[in-house]
C-alpha cells in the first residue's frame, strides 16, 4: 500500500510564500529577459492610453487583482506558464499603472470659453509659438467661476504693443480669454487636452490689456527666481543667439531663444541641443567624473588606497542632481538624470556601467513615475539612441577585441575619430524614424551638422560651463563664458549654414496610428534579442514602414470650430479655405500632409471659389461648400440642395439636416471635435467620416467621462 506523501512543514510555505523565494525564483525564471520588463510595463501603459473609454473603479481593481495573480502565478510555476504568466502581469500592471496616474493628476478643466477677470500667482514665464511672452498661473480666481470648477493652473499668452513681463511670484489681475485646452486639429492627431492634462493645465488663454500686480508671494518658488535670474545674468554677458542658447542649455529657460535659430537648428537636426537631456547630462556627469579622476590620481597614495572611482561617481550623481534642480526639473531632464543615476549607481556597485540591463532599469524607473512620458517624442528618441548606442559600442568592441599589441597615440586619434562617427550615425539612424513619426521632417545634411556639432558641444560648450559655475563664486566667470559664447557662436553657424544648403529638410506624411506601435515592437526587439532570430524583427519594422507609405491624407479636413475647411486639390496639395484664422490647426494639417508651405501660400492655390455668403470647391468630383457668419446662415438650405457637403461655422435653428447633403454646423463640431473625410474614388462607396472625439474616446482630459 503507497504511503501517502507528508504534507510540507509550516516553514517551507512559508518560504514559497516570502520576499526571499520570489526574488530568487524571478531571478532564476527572467535571466536576461529583465531586458522585457519594461517593454511589457510600457505594453500595458500604451494600452491604457488606447482604450476608447475611461475604466471605471471596479474594472481598475479587477486589472490590478487580475495582474498580483498573474506575478503569484508566475513566481510559482517554471517554464513557459512562468514567462507568459509574468508578461501578462506587467502588462496589466502597467495598464493599471497609467490609469493610476490619470486619475492621480485629476483636476478641474475649464468647462466653456471665459472672457473676463483672472487673478493668479506667476509661477513660470516662457514664450509662446508666437513669440509672446507666456505665463503660467496658479491660486486661479475667474469670477464668476465656483473655486471646484476653476483651474488650478491657467497658461496665458500676452500680447499688445508695450508688454510689460511680470515677476515669479507676482499675483497679478488681469482681463483676458481663456479657453479649455483645444481638442486635436484632426482625427489621431496630436492629442493637446491630454498633453496638457498631465501638465496640470486646465485652460489656456491671451490677453491684450496690462496687468495690474496687486500682490507678492514667491513662496516655493525661489529656485524658479534663481533659475531665471542666473539666465538673465548668462544672457547678459553673451550676444543675443549664443545667450538664449547658453540660457537654454543651463538652466531650461527657453524664453531667450531666437526663431531663426531654432528653425536652423531643427532643419539640421541638432535641435536636440537645446533641449536639457541626456546628451547634456552625459557630458556634464561624464567631465565632472573624469575631471574628479584624474586630479585625484596626480595624488599616488590617494589613488592607490582609496576607491577614488566611486569617489567620482558620487560626485557626478551631486553634479548632476544639482543640474537637475537648476533646469527646473522638466520631464527630459528628469528623465536623463535616471539614466545616469543608473549608470553611476552601477560604477558604485562595481557593475558593468553601460550596458543594455541598465537602460532597462532607467526605462522602467521613468515609466513608473511619469507612465504618460511614454507617448512624448523625448522619451522614444532618447532611449531608442541610448539603447542603439549600447548595442553599436558593444558589437563594436567585440570586433576589436582581438586586437594586441600596443595602442599608439595614432590609433587612439582613430578610434576617437571612429567613435564620434559611429555614434553620430547610430543615434541619427535610430531616432529618424521616430522625429519623422512626430514632426514629420527628415533632415538630409544630418548627420554632417552633428558630426561639427557635437564635439565643440562636448569637448568645449559643456565643460567650460562647468567651469563657468566653479569661478561664479569668484567673480571670474567670464573667462570661461567667452569661450563657450564662442563654440554655441559655432554651432549656430553651422546650423545656419547647413541648413541652407538645397534640399536640407524633407518632408513627410504622417503615419497612420498603427505604424508608431507596429515600427516601435520591432525596433525594440531588434535590439534586445540575441541570437539568429534578431533579424526577423526588421520585419514588423518593414511592414510598418509600407503602412506608412499607403497611409491616405483626408480629402476634406474640417477645424473643431467650423471656421476653416482644408481640401484635397487634384496635385494632393491641402488647400484651406481662408488665409487668415485658425493657423495653428491649418499649420497643423499642412504639417502632417508633408506639405512646407504656410496657411497663406497654401490658401492661394486656386481651387475655393465664392459662391454667395459662402466658398465652393470640388473635390474627387464631390462639391463641398463652406460658409461663416449670419449671411451664410440663411443660404445654408440652397447651398445643400447644390452641394454634397455642406460646412457650417453657425448653429442651424434646427436639428435637422437642411436638405440631402452631407451637413456639418456648429453644433455638430462641438460633439464631433475635428472631422476628416474620406471620398470615394469615382463616387463609388460611402463617404468616410472620422472625428477626433471618436478617436480620443470618453477619457478623464476630454471632459467626458463622468
Amino acid at each position: 500500500m503507497p504511503i501517502a506523501a507528508p504534507h510540507p512543514p509550516i516553514h517551507i510555505w512559508t518560504r514559497r510564500l516570502g520576499f526571499r523565494a520570489f526574488v530568487s525564483n524571478l531571478r532564476a525564471q527572467a535571466q536576461d529577459r529583465f531586458l522585457w520588463v519594461p517593454v511589457f510595463l510600457a505594453a500595458g501603459i500604451a494600452a491604457y492610453f488606447a482604450l476608447p473609454v475611461e475604466p471605471d473603479t471596479g474594472t481598475r481593481i479587477a486589472v490590478f487583482a487580475a495582474g498580483l495573480c498573474c506575478a503569484a502565478l508566475g513566481v510559482w510555476t517554471r517554464g513557459g506558464i512562468a514567462l507568459i504568466s509574468i508578461g501578462l502581469s506587467l502588462f496589466l500592471m502597467g495598464l493599471s499603472l497609467g490609469a493610476w496616474r490619470a486619475h492621480h493628476m485629476q483636476a478641474p478643466i475649464l468647462g466653456w470659453p471665459y472672457y473676463g477677470v483672472i487673478e493668479g500667482r506667476v509661477v513660470m514665464l516662457d514664450r509662446s509659438a508666437s513669440e509672446a511672452p507666456s505665463l503660467t498661473l496658479d491660486r486661479v480666481t475667474m469670477a464668476p467661476i465656483s473655486p471646484p470648477r476653476t483651474p488650478d493652473r491657467l497658461r496665458l499668452s500676452l500680447h499688445g504693443q508695450s508688454v510689460q513681463v511680470p515677476q515669479i511670484g507676482d499675483i497679478i489681475r488681469i482681463e483676458a480669454r481663456a479657453l479649455p485646452p483645444s481638442p486635436a486639429s484632426e482625427p489621431n492627431g496630436f492629442d493637446f487636452q491630454r498633453h496638457a492634462y498631465f501638465l496640470g493645465l486646465g485652460a489656456v488663454g491671451y490677453s491684450r490689456k496690462d496687468f495690474e500686480v496687486i500682490d507678492h508671494d514667491p513662496s516655493g518658488l525661489w529656485l524658479t527666481r534663481a533659475r531665471l535670474d542666473l539666465s538673465r545674468a548668462i544672457q547678459a554677458r553673451m550676444q543675443a543667439g549664443a545667450g538664449g542658447f547658453a540660457a537654454a542649455i543651463s538652466t531650461g529657460d527657453r524664453a531667450g531663444l531666437i526663431a531663426t535659430d531654432v528653425e536652423a537648428m531643427r532643419d539640421t537636426n541638432i535641435a536636440h541641443l537645446l533641449a536639457i537631456s541626456g546628451l547634456h547630462m552625459g557630458l556634464l556627469t561624464g567631465f565632472v567624473f573624469t575631471a574628479l579622476r584624474v586630479i585625484l590620481a596626480l595624488f599616488p597614495r590617494v589613488a592607490l588606497y582609496y576607491p577614488t572611482k566611486k569617489w567620482a561617481a558620487v560626485a557626478a550623481l551631486a553634479a548632476g542632481g544639482f543640474y537637475l534642480a537648476l533646469s527646473g526639473g522638466s520631464v527630459a531632464t528628469e528623465r536623463a538624470y535616471i539614466q545616469v543615476a543608473v549608470m553611476f549607481t552601477a560604477v558604485l556597485c562595481d557593475r558593468r556601467a553601460i550596458s543594455l540591463r541598465s537602460v532597462a532599469i532607467a526605462a522602467l524607473i521613468v515609466l513608473i513615475r511619469r507612465p504618460e512620458t511614454l507617448l512624448s517624442p523625448g522619451f522614444q528618441m532618447s532611449f531608442a539612441a541610448t539603447a542603439a548606442l549600447v548595442v553599436g559600442f558593444g558589437a563594436l568592441s567585440r570586433l576589436l577585441t582581438g586586437r594586441t599589441g600596443p595602442r599608439s597615440w595614432g590609433w587612439r586619434l582613430g578610434m576617437a575619430v571612429i567613435g564620434v562617427l559611429v555614434s553620430s550615425i547610430l543615434a541619427g539612424a535610430a531616432t529618424a524614424p521616430f522625429a519623422a513619426m512626430h514632426f514629420n521632417r527628415l533632415t538630409t545634411y544630418g548627420l554632417v551638422a552633428n558630426l561639427i556639432a557635437m564635439p565643440i558641444m562636448g569637448i568645449l560648450v559643456m565643460p567650460l560651463g562647468v567651469v563657468a559655475g566653479l569661478l561664479a563664486p569668484f567673480g571670474l566667470a567670464n573667462l570661461a563664458l567667452y569661450p563657450m559664447e564662442q563654440g554655441l557662436t559655432l554651432i549656430l553657424s553651422v546650423a545656419h549654414e547647413v541648413a541652407a544648403w538645397p534640399r536640407a529638410v524633407r518632408m513627410v506624411v504622417s503615419p497612420a496610428p498603427l505604424v508608431m506601435p507596429v515600427f516601435a515592437a520591432g525596433f525594440v526587439g531588434g535590439l534586445i534579442w540575441n541570437g539568429p532570430m534578431r533579424a526577423a524583427f526588421f520585419l514588423p519594422m518593414g511592414v510598418a514602414l509600407w503602412i506608412w507609405g499607403q497611409s491616405p491624407r483626408p480629402d476634406i479636413l474640417i477645424a473643431p470650430s467650423a471656421r476653416l475647411v482644408g481640401v484635397m486639390d487634384a496635385a494632393d496639395l491641402r488647400v484651406p479655405s481662408h488665409a487668415r484664422g485658425e493657423g495653428f490647426v491649418v499649420d497643423l494639417w499642412l504639417e502632417n500632409d508633408g506639405d512646407p508651405a504656410t496657411q497663406p501660400e497654401a490658401a492661394a492655390r486656386p481651387l475655393w471659389q465664392a459662391q454667395g455668403a459662402g466658398q465652393r470647391a470640388t473635390v474627387n468630383g464631390y462639391r463641398v461648400w463652406h460658409g461663416r457668419g449670419e449671411a451664410a446662415l440663411a443660404e445654408a438650405r440652397s447651398a445643400c440642395r447644390a452641394a454634397d457637403v455642406v460646412i457650417l461655422a453657425a448653429r442651424l435653428n434646427t436639428s435637422d439636416s437642411p436638405g440631402p447633403c452631407l451637413f456639418f454646423d456648429a453644433r455638430d463640431m462641438a460633439r464631433a471635435g475635428a472631422v476628416a473625410l474620406h471620398l470615394p474614388q469615382g463616387g463609388i462607396g460611402p463617404i468616410t467620416i472620422e472625428t477626433s472625439r471618436a478617436s480620443q474616446g470618453a477619457r478623464l482630459w476630454s471632459g467626458r467621462s463622468r
